[in-house]
């Protein structure tokens, strides 16, 4: 029960972290509304928050509670306000993070093993009841501040006051960067050789009795075949590839797919179980292979670019729109976003430790070196960077800042918000506080006195 809280805490909160410490349960903390607080899921909360600032940050239990009971008055008003989820994307963010625990501990059975659950629903169901309410939350909060903007009169007013209370941000080191791909494809032969050999495994296995799931331990090309055999449990919404779920739910049990294309390589799939919405699959992975002179033509013909570009024969942004293979940054003139903040802006102390090396040492203006890459899915390619602007580590200035400072405003007003809310609402919601939490000095009137 105890990993079991941790676990569905850190998910609610949208954390990674697998570094769980065993706490003591003494049962609940407090009721708001219909929803309860149990001592672990303090713990854990205030546990993940120490984790996550690198131990930077100080906070007591009474006030990790009160955060947590704020969550709780969200979701506890989103329901009486008909705040709607869709089933679909409930059941789609609860299969994509159940997927990506499998990846990172190597089995359904190690994570099942972990996070002490015994069966794959209990673990689902919990995930689905954690990323209910925290959609709920985020839904809530959307609605209370969908309105609020923000002027510049406004953001200068939040700057002048940050410098007034000597409490300006500093903001770190941050660079721009820019790209062009070149894809490496392998030959019409070497694709025709392996379509051939899934047809082949497909004839040995329906005509003359050949295990599939020996077949997929000997020739899938699937990171995870070690570990699961090429099998998935899989749902219509379930975050697999377009092709893969379209072959896995046009057959019948027993049934074996014609080979087909993703972005992973060519499979074959078949069906072993159809449990009502779901469908126990097999499959095996094969990408082909590409031979070492295809490999140095692309590597060349990127080194003949990246030469045209420092030669002034070609600028780079043009030079994105007529060679760049990436469907991502090819109509935003090769511009990388940060998944992290949305923007286009890295900060270099948070940056992937390999992008970190081959542009950390560029200066604005400057193109890294061709190199290599392989994504997770098989997929080859050749890359040049531009790093296109550079700030190093300063004290926020509105003048070269404005866009963070306007940010930052914007988030106080939409906090400040929702604190009138909450405190307006608490009156008329029912909350149960534990006897040992009466004497914490909450911000808000959770005790009612």
């Amino acid at each position: 029960m105890i990993k079991r809280i941790i676990f569905l805490t850190i998910i609610c909160l949208g954390f990674q972290s697998f570094a769980q410490k065993k706490v003591k349960v003494d049962g609940v903390a407090t009721v708001v509304g219909k929803n309860i607080v149990l001592d672990s899921e303090i713990a854990a909360f205030k546990q993940e928050l120490i984790q996550q600032s690198g131990g930077k940050i100080e906070i007591t239990d009474c006030e990790m509670l009160e955060q947590i009971m704020n969550r709780k008055l969200l979701a506890h008003h989103a329901v009486i306000d008909s705040v709607i989820v869709s089933e679909a994307e409930i059941n789609s963010n609860v299969q994509r993070k159940m997927d990506y625990f499998i990846q990172q501990l190597g089995s359904e059975e190690k994570m099942l093993d972990l996070y002490g659950f015994d069966k794959r629903k209990e673990l689902k169901d919990e995930l689905y009841r954690v990323e209910k309410e925290g959609l709920l939350i985020s839904r809530m909060q959307q609605k209370l501040t969908s309105d609020i903007d923000i002027t510049p009169e406004e953001v200068k007013r939040y700057y002048n006051s940050l410098i007034e209370e000597n409490n300006l941000p500093e903001i770190g080191a941050e660079i721009e960067l820019s790209q062009i791909v070149i894809d490496v494809k392998p030959s019409e032969d070497e694709t025709q050789r392996i379509i051939n050999r899934l047809k082949e495994i497909k004839k040995e296995v329906l005509e003359e009795g050949a295990n599939f799931k020996m077949k997929a331990i000997l020739y899938s090309d699937d990171p995870g075949v070690t570990q699961n055999s090429g099998f998935y449990t899989i749902e219509r919404n379930s975050p697999f590839v377009k092709e893969f779920k379209e072959a896995a739910f046009s057959l019948e049990v027993g049934e074996v797919s014609e080979p087909f294309k993703s972005d992973f390589g060519y499979h074959i799939v078949i069906v072993e179980k159809i449990k009502g919405k779901e469908r126990d699959v097999r499959h095996i992975l094969m990408q082909p292979k590409v031979d070492d002179d295809v490999l140095d033509k692309v590597e060349d013909s990127l080194t003949k670019i990246r030469v045209d570009i420092l030669k002034l024969k070609i600028n780079f942004e043009d030079a994105v729109l007529k060679y760049s293979n990436d469907k991502s940054t090819r109509l935003s003139k090769g511009a990388l976003v940060n998944s992290l903040s949305g923007d286009s802006h890295f900060d270099l102390t948070r940056m992937d430790p390999e992008l970190y090396a081959k542009v950390s040492n560029l200066k604005a203006g400057e193109i890294s070196n061709v190199f290599y890459e392989e994504t997770r899915e098989g997929k080859k390619m050749y890359k040049i960077i531009l790093l296109k602007s550079k700030t190093e580590v300063h004290t926020a200035d509105i003048s070269i800042d404005y866009v963070k400072i306007q940010n930052l405003a914007l988030q106080k007003k939409k906090t400040e918000t929702i604190e009138k809310w909450a405190k307006k609402n608490i009156k008329d919601t029912y909350i149960k506080i534990n006897d040992r939490f009466l004497d914490c000095s909450f911000k808000e009137n959770w005790t009612k006195k």
